[in-house]
């Protein structure tokens, strides 16, 4: 049975400031929490029913989370967690903060106002799937750990390094090609495409900004057929990664 400090705790980690205080975050459904086994998280807390604890015992046994694991009923999940189906657990993890990679090759995505947590949970999950391994956000993108963010990845936030960093500032360091999302840019199917480079995605409603576009090396745009006026972030980061790895 979920306590009422417990359930106080779940509550509060829905928002940024008690995540940022506490360190720490929620993970919510059965995919997403099977993927916190195979990572470095550290799990503080599980509550789930009881038919997914006799189902993952031996994961839990293995893991060392017997100790760590409250028996809830799903009516419990559903009132302290924020998703509306897939209640027989949730989690709560060790926030982890990463740095923005060093010069290394390999393509590197760059978020740049990308205020939508799905949105974000989305990106992660899309650079996930073709094997990125770093996203670079701007400060005033989502947090990676709101629950709406994690929940859109999938896990696959278990997988990629999302860091925050002043991107002029970061970007001016780097030595390979930069890369940003224009309508005005370079038709990509018809671009020479490097395998080590920044790729740099701006909000859908503001672009890239004009103090990242200045750093931009090569600008770059997915032609339309249609009468479209825009694509989603989310949807174009696809498109332009599957481009690159072509």
């Amino acid at each position: 049975m979920i306590s009422k400090n417990q359930l106080k705790l779940i509550h509060s980690l829905e928002l940024k400031k008690q995540r940022k205080k506490l360190g720490l975050f929620l993970v919510q459904g059965e995919k997403n929490v099977g993927e916190l086994f195979q990572s470095d998280f550290e799990i503080v807390n599980l509550f789930a029913t009881t038919d997914y604890i006799n189902k993952q015992a031996k994961q839990l046994t293995e893991y060392q989370l017997i100790a760590k694991t409250v028996e809830s009923g799903e009516e419990e999940l559903k009132k302290a967690g924020t998703l509306k189906t897939n209640n027989s657990v949730i989690a709560v993890v060790k926030c982890k903060v990463f740095t923005p990679p060093e010069q290394q090759a390999g393509l590197v995505l760059v978020l740049d106002q990308v205020g939508d947590p799905g949105n974000l949970g989305t990106i992660i999950r899309v650079a996930d799937w073709y094997g990125i391994k770093h996203v670079v956000c701007s400060p005033d993108c989502a947090d990676l750990y709101n629950p709406k963010v994690i929940a859109a990845t999938m896990g696959s936030f278990a997988r990629v390094q999302v860091s925050h960093a002043q991107l002029t500032e970061y970007l001016n360091e780097q030595n390979k090609p930069i890369f940003g999302a224009f309508l005005e840019g370079d038709n990509i199917h018809q671009c020479r495409l490097p395998n080590s480079a920044f790729i740099v995605m701006g909000s859908e409603s503001h672009g890239i900004s004009d103090a990242v576009a200045k750093l931009i090396t090569d600008k770059i745009t997915i032609p339309n057929f249609g009468q479209a006026e825009s694509l989603n972030v989310a949807m174009a980061t696809g498109i332009i990664l599957d481009n690159f790895k072509r």
